[in-house]
């Protein structure tokens, strides 16, 4: 169980860690899109912005080249019809004083300082309101237009729908702003990521700031595309994690068809050994009968009938003993003996077994208890396929003892451990234990107390046990049930390890 759990729990983290690193990649991605088109549009802004503004120094540096005239042909009074963003026009001649009266001052200092830099100066710059007057000193005659900042914005040509955008885009100078587009987007403590830019207008005379701002909220990000990303991780993980049960259900199969081939093997073994004494009959009556047939044929005169009667009973008897090695042949032929016996971790073995019958463990609804690290590695000298043996043949005994139990009541506990010089395995069941009359007969050849049983499995286990220079036992669990317990040799210790 603890094993199982620990492989769901990988395959869960598996997931959350591929969700993750997908779902950072997808949202780093989302975001450097949306920057390059924040920054895109801002370009294109600022370019627009730009040539408005070097517009008016255009039309400023127009009005000063031209022939002044008086009246209705002084040709500055067209030009409100022509910008609507230019709201008015003021010329200052010769001496004469400013007609706007309350920024006569900063006009003329705007005019003194157009005819030192030369070019055209800012004058009474009030970007709250989103006025600004525009001077340039010249003779004979100065101009000044006052602009709208509003109107200068080109929206037909404007890359952003000022009503829907999230950008917010705004005129700066000296602590001053006019915004231009207000934009709309989570607020800033809120949390999320920010993008900003800001861009000196390519207009000396006409020195403001283009800054513009983006907040990206969390609602923004591609949840979709997260979450389709998280399915396709899930769908791709549970496509590994079936193919991986699979690949583990086929290797158990193969595993458990070449245990059931090896008992088979063992217990045809022990099979052979009772059985032969069915071949002591038919020989013991070959050589009877021949020997019975020689001493007609001694006799003078022989006694030809009688002797011919032998022989053929010892024929009779030796077809018989020829039919029993037959048939045992047939069936008991044995492949390779066993591998060698070499030093085996008692906690593997047990926990290979265990994986081995993990579907019989869950058909019967039982939940064996047994922690492989409960202890060091006990090490014991055995032979893999024998112990291997022994142990299938103890769970499986404890399952079926078991079969009685009512489902919620089944236990099976597996435990490792040393005695002195000797590794034990005990295998525990609570069920309804072993009766007085059969526990001296329990690992006899062919005694079985279940219906059916053929009464070689625990046979052949003690025998297994006792060729590797251990024991197996029987007795009765407290307050009810049955436990069997192995004892095999332990691996002698190195002299690095008596050392130590």
């Amino acid at each position: 169980m603890k094993q199982w759990l620990r492989t769901q729990v990988g395959w869960w983290l598996a997931w959350l860690a591929l969700t993750a690193v997908g779902a950072v990649w997808l949202a780093r991605a989302e975001l450097a899109q949306l920057q390059q088109a924040f920054e895109a549009d801002v370009r294109i802004a600022h370019r627009l912005m730009s040539q408005q503004m070097v517009q008016y120094d255009a039309v400023l540096a127009t009005l000063a080249l031209l022939e002044t005239g008086s009246g209705a042909d002084r040709p500055e009074q067209r030009l409100s019809s022509v910008y609507p963003s230019i709201l008015r026009v003021q010329r200052r001649a010769g001496d004469e004083p400013w007609p706007d009266e309350k920024h006569a001052g900063a006009l003329a200092a705007a005019e003194a300082q157009s005819r030192s830099q030369r070019r055209a100066e800012l004058a009474a710059v009030d970007l709250a309101q989103g006025r600004y007057q525009l001077v340039i000193g010249a003779t004979p005659v100065s101009y000044s237009l006052e602009i709208d900042l509003a109107g200068s914005v080109p929206w037909r040509d404007w890359p952003m729908n000022p009503k829907q955008s999230p950008v917010r885009v705004s005129l700066q100078r000296g602590g001053q702003q006019f915004v231009l587009q207000p934009g709309h987007a989570a607020p800033a403590d809120t949390g999320g990521w920010r993008f900003g830019l800001t861009k000196p207008l390519a207009s000396p005379s006409q020195p403001f700031d283009l800054a513009a701002e983006r907040r990206v909220g969390w609602a923004e990000l591609p949840w979709r595309g997260i979450a389709g990303w998280a399915a396709a991780v899930a769908l791709l993980l549970a496509g590994l994690w079936t193919a991986q049960r699979q690949r583990i259900a086929r290797r158990r199969a193969e595993e458990l068809l070449r245990l059931g081939q090896v008992a088979r093997l063992n217990a045809l073994g022990e099979l052979s050994a009772g059985l032969a004494h069915e071949l002591n009959q038919p020989l013991t009556a070959v050589l009877a009968n021949a020997q019975a047939a020689r001493r007609l044929l001694d006799d003078d005169p022989p006694e030809l009938a009688a002797a011919r009667d032998a022989m053929g009973q010892a024929v009779e008897q030796a077809r018989r003993a020829a039919g029993v090695v037959g048939r045992l042949r047939r069936v008991i032929e044995r492949p390779e003996a066993g591998g060698d016996v070499k030093p085996l971790v008692l906690q593997e073995v047990v926990r290979s077994a265990m994986h081995l019958l993990a579907p019989e463990f869950a058909q019967r609804g039982v939940a064996a208890q047994f922690d492989a690290t409960a202890q060091a590695p006990v090490r014991v000298q055995a032979e893999a396929v024998a112990l291997e043996q022994i142990v299938h043949n103890l769970l499986m005994n404890a399952l079926q003892a078991l079969d009685l139990v009512p489902v919620s009541e089944r236990r099976l506990a597996v435990s490792v451990g040393r005695n002195g010089q000797e590794g034990v395995l005990t295998v525990t069941d609570n069920g309804r234990g072993i009766s007085p009359e059969a526990m001296p007969r329990l690992f006899e050849p062919f005694f079985s107390t279940r219906e059916g049983g053929l009464g070689l499995g625990l046979s052949l286990s003690e025998t297994l046990a006792s060729g590797m220079g251990g024991s197996l036992s029987a007795a009765n669990a407290t307050p009810r049930g049955a436990r069997f317990t192995l004892l095999l040799p332990l691996v002698a210790a190195s002299t690095k390890e008596r050392a130590a």
